[in-house]
């Protein structure tokens, strides 16, 4: 079976938080998100998988497995594993000519990034950021 692409979970995200009334209970979906995040290995918490930009710390791994990467990561803040849990599932088991052209608009169609504080935004942009030069490596391409 396909997996499906980085646009179609995006629009499947931009429908499910569609769902919820208010920025309250879409908090709460991103918190439950967080806590079904797969626990990353303690040898990935360390200073050289920290995402650089993130006032929470957040740890970000790749694996390159026939042609697609998988992206495993953890953060210390709850709001934020739910967030990377979300760019996990979007680009996660892609190629990496994909996730580095990836488009990203359910983050603005959801008004994710408008209702993140500066500082959460400038996380979100950093852990995009780090995916995407993970994604680099394996093109040898600079992202």
């Amino acid at each position: 079976m396909e997996n499906k692409s980085v646009k179609e979970t995006g629009d499947e995200i931009i429908e499910e938080f569609g769902l919820f009334e208010d920025w309250m209970s879409k908090y709460e979906y991103i918190i439950e998100l967080g806590k079904k995040l797969p626990v990353i290995d303690p040898e990935f918490k360390t200073e050289e998988y920290k995402v650089k930009g993130c006032q929470s710390q957040v740890w970000l791994n790749a694996d390159y497995r026939d042609g697609k990467i998988f992206y495993r990561a953890d953060s210390d803040a709850i709001i934020t594993k739910g967030i990377i849990s979300l760019l996990i599932r979007v680009l996660s088991g892609h190629n990496p000519e994909e996730v580095l052209n990836a488009d990203m608009h359910f983050i603005d169609k959801t008004g994710l990034k408008e209702h993140l504080s500066p500082n959460r935004a400038n996380g979100l942009t950093a852990m995009i950021k780090q995916m995407k030069n993970l994604a680099a490596n394996y093109t040898g391409k600079n992202a």
